[in-house]
């Protein structure tokens, strides 16, 4: 218990409890979690795999989803190997500075993998509606320069966070109720006045995830506008079947977003379990899920991955 015993003073060390009150069956809930991480990174570095392989793949659309595996890798690799720690060795302590970088990945990540979102959209639209001029709207050049711009801009918007949270007071409380540093969690167990943090928390993403979503909803507006001008049935299933994809990802990555800000926000005493479950339907379901649902629904991609998994 010694190392509970913090006073008043700049922390040098936070504890992450894993799952409070289920500490005698860490190793039992350890094993989902390191099935799904293993099959995230199986996965999504299949996908990269065979897009640099094989050149015929090396398109935008594509590139596209090489950006949002990466984003997978990145954020589930954020936090499972610290989580796997917790659960299975009881390495619970992360200091300061361990912290906060893993809240700055964890954040900006999200903003990228948004930004992502949206330009997948984009790509489905012209696609779609501009065939013809698809190969010079969208290069592969353009779609690297926006991915760029989208990782700068997560960047910008997250640099505050670490910043503000460093300079917090933290007296007495230094346990962390998750398997991983958060943002707001972090700032709520501050004896400090968080009043810009629980601003930020709440504007910022809604800031940067309602524009993104604002340009999806307009390019599928756009797509189904565009459609329901053919008279053939037949295109218009070939239409929509090249979005199906990218519609399950939208569904998986917003609505565990939406429910984690509106929970930490309006809800500061949701239960331990509950983030739990929020933090395993954002960090590890849609990275495992992901290239499943690309390597099913998108049939150039599917045929190329099973030429390497299929070999005899």
């Amino acid at each position: 218990m010694a190392a509970l015993n913090f006073t008043y003073s700049d922390p040098s060390t936070f504890i992450l409890m894993g799952v409070p009150g289920m500490e005698d069956v860490h190793i039992w809930i350890s094993i989902p979690f390191a099935t799904c991480y293993i099959m995230c990174l199986l996965g999504n570095f299949m996908v990269l795999f065979v897009v640099i392989k094989e050149e015929t793949l090396q398109k935008p659309m594509y590139l596209l989803i090489c950006m949002l595996a990466l984003t997978d890798i990145t954020k589930s690799s954020t936090v499972m190997p610290k989580a796997l720690c917790i659960f299975w060795f009881n390495l619970k302590g992360i200091t300061m500075g361990g912290c906060l970088t893993q809240i700055f990945f964890l954040h900006s990540v999200g903003f990228v993998q948004s930004g992502v979102l949206m330009l997948m959209a984009i790509d489905r639209y012209v696609a779609i509606c501009n065939p013809l001029r698809y190969p010079t709207i969208l290069t592969n050049a353009r779609i690297a320069m926006l991915g760029l711009a989208g990782l700068v801009r997560a960047v910008l918007f997250m640099v505050p966070l670490p910043l503000t949270l460093s300079r917090l007071p933290f007296c007495d409380n230094h346990i962390i109720p998750q398997t991983q540093c958060e943002h707001m969690l972090l700032a709520m167990i501050s004896c400090g006045d968080i009043t810009f943090n629980r601003t930020y928390s709440f504007v910022i993403p809604f800031l940067l995830m309602g524009s993104d979503l604002m340009l999806i909803a307009l390019s599928y507006g756009l797509i189904i506008r565009d459609v329901l001008r053919i008279s053939s049935k037949r295109a218009h299933q070939k239409a929509l079947n090249t979005c199906t994809a990218h519609v399950c990802v939208l569904v998986m990555f917003y609505t565990p977003v939406l429910f984690t800000i509106l929970t930490i926000r309006f809800s500061g005493d949701i239960t331990p379990y509950g983030r739990i479950i929020l933090s395993v339907l954002y960090h590890l379901v849609p990275p495992v899920l992901n290239p499943i649902i690309y390597g099913v629904k998108t049939q150039e991609l599917r045929d190329k991955v099973g030429k390497y998994t299929c070999r005899r």
